[in-house]
This record gives C-alpha cells, structure tokens and sequence, in this order.
C-alpha cells in the first residue's frame, strides 16, 4: 500500500472535511501519498483527482461540507462506467481506496471491489445514523443540535401564541433524528417510520395534554413517517379541532450544514485513521465504526444489508415525558 485515494459520495454530512483531512494527515504520518477524488464515484470516472498533503487539508475540520464535492454518478451504476472509473486508478497508481458516505456508497464500492478486487475501506458519513455497525455516524450529532435548536425557537413562538407546531426532520426510512430531537426539544409527541402510529392516537394526546394544562405542543415528524407528511397530518388534526392554532415547519436541508460538533469532529478524526491502518494492515471490504467508544470493523455486506435499529428505552422515555 503506497498510495491511498479518498472520495466523499452521496449526502454530505457535517464532518465529512474532519474525516479527510484524517485521512490525509495520516498517510502522510505512515509514509503513504494520498489522493483525493473530486464528486464522488463521478470523478473517477472523469479522472477529476489531485493530490493532497497535510497543508492541503488544514483549516477543514471546522467546516461542513466536503472539500472534495459529493455527487450522485448514473453512470458508475454501469459495468461500462465501473471499468472507466478502474483504468483510472490504474493510471494515477491507487493501491487502496477510502470511501466516506452511507449505505448507498457503500453498496456502489462493493460492487466495484468484487468485479476489480480493489482493496477499499467504507467510513460511515450521514446524517441519517442508520448505518449498521456502529453507534454513531459522521454527521448525526451536528444534525441534532441543529434540529433541537430549531425547535427551541420554534417553541419560543408556540407558546407565545398557544399554538401547534408540526416539525418535519430528516429520516426518509429512520427515525433517529426526529426521537432524539423530539426527547431532546419536549416534544409532546414523536413520529417516526420504525413505529406503527395512527392518526387517533395523535389527536388524543394533543387533547389529552390540552386538558393537562398545556396550551402549546410541538409534534416531530420524520419525513418517512408512513401515516403521511407532515402537512397531510396537520390537515387532519385541523379537520378534527378547528380551534387548534396550527403550524407546519420543515427543516430541511438546514440539517445537513453548518460546523461540525466536538463529537462529529473526533469521531471522524478517529474513523479517518481507522481507515488507513486498516489498509496498511490488509484489511478490506469493512467499514470503520465506533462501538462503546472502541474502533470496530464491520463487513460491508453486513453495514448495508442490516439495520440500526431503534433503542426500545428511548420509545419508553419519549411516552414518559409526554405527559
């Protein structure tokens, strides 16, 4: 292993830059050249690369985003385009290649490992949390504080004017952004894909805590949340009770930005060095991760074909502090 390549792909995610500039700093510290991979899967196959060294990444583990540009590439998804993006790293000399994103990217670099038998390592970044194998993603903890900051504001707001706020969160197929705001933020309820809500339910507990006292709430709603979006759920607790005062916030992309927490940007720092020791040592084929505060390698079949799941005590906590 002399010369190791590193691309961002898929979502960006806070701590994405903290995670490169890990990974080159690294290279250089074990003797290694580093080169990095502009858009993602897209610029191997254009040959979009340059190489880095230790000033190449200084004053990134601060910013979000991801220095090297992330991008979705159609035509990686073809044989055709895989072999393009192969010749390339043949010609630029890459013996190793690490990959920062989420299970899409991971799935993508699997693919690309068996028809090539190209050593690389997966080092979780997104938002989302819900990729198998370790506690924590790159990005997950920064996506929280921004959504409980939000929602602080929002409720500022709520209880000026006795209102309802419905707040949409990011989680198209996992809830862990909008429970861990929502406990975080007090929020009277929680709605997220991995449980069976309904609609009934909802409206009693607004009532239920309309009755307790309360005269504002804030509801979170996960963008995947089977029950409908959030606009289509506030509509029906409108139809019910006309008299409740209601408003529908969506985050958003606002989620996806802004510096990187402490956490964020150690855990990438860790994950970035995990990666190329991994490669030094022959390892690939897994994905770096944190386990109890331990570095963990887990198979990347594994990381996209399992799930993480929710933390059962967590529902429990939610329901608790609802009332």
């Amino acid at each position: 292993m002399k010369r190791v390549g590193v691309l961002t792909s898929g979502g960006d995610s806070p701590g994405m830059n903290a995670a490169i500039r890990a990974v080159v700093r690294s290279c250089r510290y074990y003797n290694l050249e580093s080169v990095g991979i502009l858009q993602g899967y897209e610029g191997l196959i254009q040959n979009d690369m340059l190489t880095l060294g230790p000033r190449s990444v200084k004053n990134i583990i601060n910013q979000g985003g991801t220095i090297l540009k992330t991008a979705r590439s159609e035509e990686f998804r073809t044989i055709e385009g895989r072999k393009k993006a192969y010749q390339n790293i043949q010609k630029n000399n890459i013996d190793g290649l690490i990959v920062i994103g989420g299970d899409g990217s991971f799935k993508g670099a699997n693919i690309f490992h068996q028809e090539f038998n190209l050593p690389f390592i997966g080092i979780p970044g997104t938002i989302d949390n819900d990729i198998f194998g370790t506690d924590y993603t790159i990005g997950y903890d920064t996506a929280l504080n921004t959504v409980v900051e939000a929602v602080d504001k929002l409720r500022d707001t709520a209880t000026s004017h006795d209102r309802v706020f419905f707040v949409e969160v990011m989680g198209r197929d996992a809830g862990f952004i909008a429970l861990n705001s929502g406990i975080a933020s007090g929020a009277q309820n929680i709605l997220i894909p991995e449980k069976k809500d309904h609609i009934n339910e909802l409206i009693q507990s607004l009532e239920q805590s309309a009755k307790s006292g309360k005269k504002s709430s804030i509801v979170v709603v996960a963008e995947g949340e089977e029950l409908g979006n959030v606009y289509e759920l506030a509509k029906q607790v409108k139809a019910k009770h006309p008299d409740y005062d209601i408003r529908v916030t969506v985050l958003g992309h606002i989620q996806r930005g802004g510096n990187p927490s402490c956490q964020d940007r150690v855990l990438a720092s860790r994950l970035g060095i995990a990666a190329v020791e991994a490669l030094m040592k022959g390892k690939t084929n897994v994905m770096t991760g944190l386990r109890s505060n331990k570095i963990v390698y887990t198979p990347i079949e594994e990381a996209i074909q399992k799930h993480h799941s929710i933390d059962n005590e967590l529902l429990k906590v939610a329901k608790i502090l609802a009332i």
